[in-house]
């Protein structure tokens, strides 16, 4: 047993002494593009992660690039050291640990690389892998065009490419990932390459809903559309009001009336300390119209508060970043029932009512449209397999919580809510299989729910790409 421990403990110390190695050989080749522990450049990484999960783990170094040649560098050395382990970070939205942060080892932050330029057209925005949709939308303001990305604008570009990508225009553009003409990628070897229609061509669709699997992307190249101002409702329910909210909610999905300008969130958030529920409703219509005929069964129900705005896109997108806390995110895909809801909002409200965790958590459940009718224009553009699906709606539960010491008892808790959620779902024929991979949770399966065909499809191009299997054997996240 004392041997079997010894050679643990020597791996162990190999591997950590390895990883240093990498990180000593980056510094030679990056200069003070790397950062060590306790430096100013490596806390404020750490400091910027929206999640206490993936701050709190510790790489051995930081890289931060100013040029896709420093990412292409970096991997050529990385590459050649078997036990140095890296991740690839943005904006760092994803709150499991260790998806964008390395506990030793390497962490790319991107944040570095996030210039945005549109073109003499105003037909194409190359953006840097590291903005935030924020940049984007106010560099773009003014053009008379924009891009279909992410509605918090906090939120990185990269993160919410690769996973597939819904926006306020999903209905009438597609997946933001359907928009990029364009990937500049550095591949696990240190090779940086171009991946479009004409080049790369099966690479390009991979990374259209293929995660981090690939390469690292150093600028997405965006197809633009005609945007002018937007508006905005924001309507404020008594939770008594549910059953009225969620049959409204059911009647927009209907892919025959539903509007392509259409976007739409409707919300519970409960609080343990307080034990108290609110219920909310916030839709935006992509033209300057206020009040907009598609949301009038939600507006006509009793409500607290209701405010419409005409605004830009930008505007609207500027919110303020949540402080850092523990996260969790988990989703499922169901086909339409008000019902199905009340019985879901019971269920969740029996699971957490009683569970109330020193210093307290505070859960949000999000219903968010995914009617045909935003599928037309994504068939074959994307690797999603959603060629197929049904009218119906995906719900993101997430909780947020400051107390690291419950982590374990509120993520039980969440993958309990989830589950009745979906065996009752699945015993009505109501359960979808589509898993939204920016909004799974870590034992969850996202790219199996794509379907069988384009998971193989998936795995060839990994095993093209990236032969040696670095990225599925030394990188965080969903793996192939």
């Amino acid at each position: 047993m004392k041997v079997v421990a010894a050679h643990f403990i020597v791996g162990l110390l190999s591997s950590s002494v390895l990883a240093s190695t990498c990180c000593h050989q980056l510094k030679g080749s990056l200069g003070d593009k790397i950062s060590f522990p306790n430096t100013e450049g490596y806390n404020a990484t750490l400091d910027s992660y929206w999640s206490k999960q993936e701050s709190a783990l510790q790489p051995n170094c930081i890289l931060q690039p100013t040029t896709a040649h420093d990412v292409a560098s970096s991997l050529k050395i990385i590459s050649r050291h078997k036990d140095c382990k890296f991740s690839i970070k943005g904006h760092g939205h994803a709150p499991a640990a260790g998806f964008a942060n390395s506990n030793g080892g390497v962490t790319i932050d991107m944040t570095t690389l996030s210039s945005v330029s549109l073109n003499k057209r105003s037909t194409i925005a190359s953006i840097g892998a590291g903005a935030k949709w924020l940049d984007v939308y106010q560099h773009l303001e003014g053009s008379g065009a924009q891009v279909a990305g992410g509605r918090n604008g906090n939120v990185g570009v990269g993160g919410l490419l690769l996973g597939g990508g819904i926006s306020h225009f999903t209905t009438k553009v597609g997946w933001a990932c359907d928009r990029v003409v364009n990937y500049e990628v550095v591949l696990a070897n240190g090779t940086l390459i171009s991946a479009n229609n004409k080049e790369n061509s099966d690479l390009f669709l991979a990374l259209k809903g293929g995660g981090n699997n690939f390469g690292v992307i150093t600028r997405f190249d965006v197809e633009t559309f005609p945007q002018g101002d937007i508006s905005t409702t924001s309507i404020s329910f008594d939770i008594s009001e549910r059953n009225k909210v969620f049959q409204a909610f059911t009647d927009l999905l209907d892919s025959s009336t539903y509007d392509p300008s259409a976007s739409l969130v409707t919300s519970l958030l409960y609080s343990s300390a307080s034990r108290a529920w609110s219920l909310s409703a916030s839709a935006v219509y992509t033209k300057p119209v206020s009040q907009p005929k598609i949301f009038k069964g939600l507006s006509d129900i009793p409500h607290t508060k209701l405010v419409n705005n005409i605004t830009t896109l930008a505007e609207f997108a500027n919110e303020k970043d949540t402080p850092p806390l523990n996260w969790l995110f988990a989703t499922a895909t169901l086909k339409p029932s008000a019902q199905n809801m009340q019985h879901m909002f019971e269920s969740l409200n029996n699971t957490i009512y009683s569970f109330n965790p020193e210093d307290g958590v505070t859960w949000s459940i999000a219903f968010e449209p995914l009617v045909a009718a935003m599928l037309k224009g994504s068939t074959h553009t994307n690797v999603l397999g959603l060629q197929s699906a049904h009218d119906g709606y995906i719900v993101l539960i997430s909780a947020l919580w400051p107390n690291s010491a419950v982590n374990s008892d509120v993520e039980e808790t969440a993958k309990k809510v989830l589950s009745i959620w979906e065996h009752d779902a699945r015993g009505k024929g109501l359960l979808q299989k589509f898993q939204y991979l920016n909004y799974a949770a870590p034992y969850q399966t996202p790219f199996e729910s794509y379907g069988d065909d384009e998971q193989e499809f998936l795995k060839a191009a990994s095993k093209k790409y990236d032969p040696a299997q670095i990225l599925q054997k030394r990188v965080g996240g969903f793996k192939l």
